[in-house]
């Protein structure tokens, strides 16, 4: 019942990401329906200069602040590195996982690819990444508390309802958790939290903590705040209330950026003082300073550095994983590219309402103003839902994304758009396309016998494609609207709105079902199988709860279930071709399981793969023990524990000597 209920609950912050988008679709739409893009536009034109450049010169300084988390961090973890290169780890780090939020260009994910080639041991990596995550929510603390007692009312929705007792008691039980932590670092070294052993920081660097996440948060809520015109009665402090809640919001909706979510919180907690069109540009402005351009910047510099980092010695030997050796950054960018050019089609009649089609031969032109903006929003949502299989591996999904480029960029080129759109939606088909090898996985259409959980969909999907093509009639009336207009839209009947809501909301739900990676099956350990791992060139362990198998069927790798972690043992054995994806199977399975991934006593050709899938590797000695680390050097190994270190490396430890006494595992070199 409890791992059930564990089960369940890692997928509340999905849930819970999902309700608030909706909740703030909703709210702008019932709020802000009648916001015009003009109005947006001359708002953003009336930003003075002035407030442009001390709004760029405050993103700055807050990553710049940021820095000094990561050179605390390192001091704290026992190896202090130079500031330029934390400088270059953090700015790579924050810009990338605020952003992209995906796992394997997350802020640990960077930091152990980065520090693990500046000398850091997995363990101090871990501990950088777990005070660097501690120090970026002390500084809403402290400022939350202050808000709460001085301004209280300026806190969207909760200030109104709430009695101002409510208020200060939240606000107290902030501070004292600062406080407490502060006071926990003078008294005690270590603390025990959800069964592990932390270290915590002397009182000196602890209130260094503080002081430094105070500024932050101030910093980067000035860069907002110097967008805004002058408001009577809009105070830094009172502003400083609604965008520190509306940054929580954002985190608490678990989407990169809080897109949406913040933004929303923002429009409704700054409403009584500027009106909507001033509020919405600022928002563009910020995402620009603090999001994109950082985001593009910090890509350049850490794709550059992974392109050295593969010509240098320690990454030569890994150039034989051949195709598979892609890292997760290229897959995440092309990502972020298809759910971007999604986004566009969405939005296409806010960036374009005057098409021109005059030089388009009759027949096309007729074609697409019956498309419209409406088939092209259909594109863009199909898109976003491809990118999420994009991102899972799927080679179904790379094929769709595909088709949906070229047409998405067929359609605007015949509808008249600005030529910069359908260059967008080539350039994109362009970078998608080198990458085939690297989206190996089967979706579960194509994964097996044709059964009801695939045909259910598959049926679906070409019903709501025929519902939605007989709305001919109505695409007429409504062809300059995108579908997600027509829902919104006041002035369409309800049933036409509901229809499209529906059928579109099926689709796009069956497509995702039929593109989603098939379901990962398993082999229970029997003789068989340990025969068939030991053809295969390896050493199969004495017990073992089951095998992965690759895609094809030629690498398998045992593994056995260790509470909440799902751990292999050793590296997979079989041809090389087929390894890699064995490795992403059993990430695959545990996932599916709600487990973490964890490899015990894996050789150093596949470290690369296993730092694509965000997991930290601790050296072993030859009898599959932790070998003792120094502060500054990180002692040669054959073999390796590789595991999600900040959650489970405390857990695993312990149970290395039982399974080093239990387990007769070969060396890597034996599986070969």
């Amino acid at each position: 019942m409890r791992e059930t209920a564990i089960k369940y609950l890692r997928h509340l912050p999905a849930v819970l990401g999902v309700v608030l988008l909706c909740g703030a679709i909703y709210v702008v739409q019932r709020e802000f329906r009648n916001l015009k893009l003009d109005d947006i536009a001359d708002a953003i034109n009336s930003i003075r200069p002035h407030a442009i450049v001390l709004s760029f010169c405050w993103t700055i300084l807050s990553y710049g602040v940021l820095t000094f988390y990561d050179r605390l961090g390192t001091i704290y973890a026992g190896h202090k590195v130079s500031y330029a290169r934390v400088s270059f780890a953090s700015f790579c780090a924050y810009a990338l996982s605020h952003n992209l939020g995906f796992a394997a260009v997350s802020g640990a994910a960077v930091r152990y690819r980065l520090y693990a080639h500046w000398g850091l041991t997995p363990v101090q990596i871990a501990k950088t990444v777990a005070f660097c995550s501690l120090t970026f929510g002390l500084g809403g603390m402290v400022l939350g508390g202050a808000i709460l007692f001085v301004e209280p009312t300026s806190v969207p929705f909760f200030g109104e309802f709430l009695p101002r007792w409510v208020m200060y008691a939240a606000g107290a039980a902030l501070w004292a958790i600062v406080a407490g932590y502060v006071t926990l670092s003078r008294v005690l070294g270590t603390v025990r939290m959800f069964g592990h052993m932390v270290e915590l920081p002397g009182w000196r660097m602890a209130i260094v903590q503080v002081l430094l996440a105070t500024v932050d948060v101030a910093v980067t809520a000035s860069i907002f705040y110097a967008l805004l015109p002058e408001a009577t009665g809009l105070t830094w402090l009172r502003f400083l209330g609604v965008y520190v809640a509306s940054y929580t919001a954002g985190l608490a909706a678990n989407l990169p950026g809080g897109i949406g979510v913040f933004d929303t919180a923002m429009l409704l907690g700054l409403s009584p003082w500027v009106d909507a069109p001033h509020i919405v540009g600022a928002i563009l402005v910020f995402r620009l300073f603090y999001y994109i351009i950082p985001l593009f910047l910090a890509g350049t510099m850490f794709a550059g550095n992974e392109i050295l980092l593969r010509g240098g010695g320690m990454f030569r030997s890994l150039q034989s994983v051949g195709r598979w050796s892609e890292p997760d950054f290229a897959v995440a960018s092309i990502t972020g590219a298809v759910a971007l050019c999604g986004a566009m089609l969405l939005t296409l009649g806010v960036l374009s309402r005057t098409p021109n089609i005059a030089w388009i031969d009759p027949d096309l032109a007729a074609i697409a103003r019956q498309a419209g903006e409406f088939v092209p929003s259909l594109i863009g949502a199909a898109l976003i839902v491809l990118a999420i299989g994009l991102s899972r591996r799927v080679n179904l999904a790379w094929g769709a994304t595909m088709v949906m480029l070229m047409a998405g960029a067929a359609i605007t080129v015949a509808h008249g758009q600005p030529l910069w759109i359908p260059a967008v939606l080539v350039l994109a088909t362009m970078l998608v396309a080198p990458f085939r090898s690297c989206f190996y996985r089967h979706a579960r259409l194509l994964s097996g016998p044709l059964q009801a959980s695939t045909a259910v969909p598959l049926f679906a999907l070409i019903l709501c494609i025929l519902a939605l093509a007989g709305f001919e009639r109505h695409v007429r009336f409504l062809s300059d609207n995108s579908w997600w207009e027509i829902v919104l839209s006041r002035e369409v009947p309800n049933s036409v709105r509901a229809t499209v809501a529906v059928t579109v909301a099926l689709a796009l739900i069956a497509t995702w079902r039929l593109i989603r990676p098939g379901k990962v099956s398993w082999q229970p350990w029997s003789i068989e199988t340990r025969m068939r791992l030991t053809m295969l060139g390896g050493r199969p362990p004495i017990n073992a709860d089951g095998v992965v198998w690759g895609e094809q069927a030629q690498a398998g790798i045992p593994f056995r279930r260790c509470g909440r972690i799902l751990l292999a043992l050793g590296d997979p054995a079989g041809p090389l071709s087929d390894r890699v994806s064995a490795v992403w199977r059993l990430r695959d399975l545990a996932q599916q399981e709600g487990l973490d991934p964890a490899i015990w006593r894996a050789g150093p050709g596949l470290l690369k793969i296993y730092g694509d899938l965000g997991l930290t590797a601790l050296p072993l000695g030859d009898d599959g023990l932790p070998m003792p680390e120094t502060p500054d050097v990180t002692p040669p190994s054959t073999q390796y524990l590789v595991c999600v270190a900040e959650r489970d490396l405390t857990t695993l430890l312990p149970m290395l000597p039982l399974l080093a006494a239990n387990q007769d595992m070969p060396t890597p070199a034996a599986a070969e």
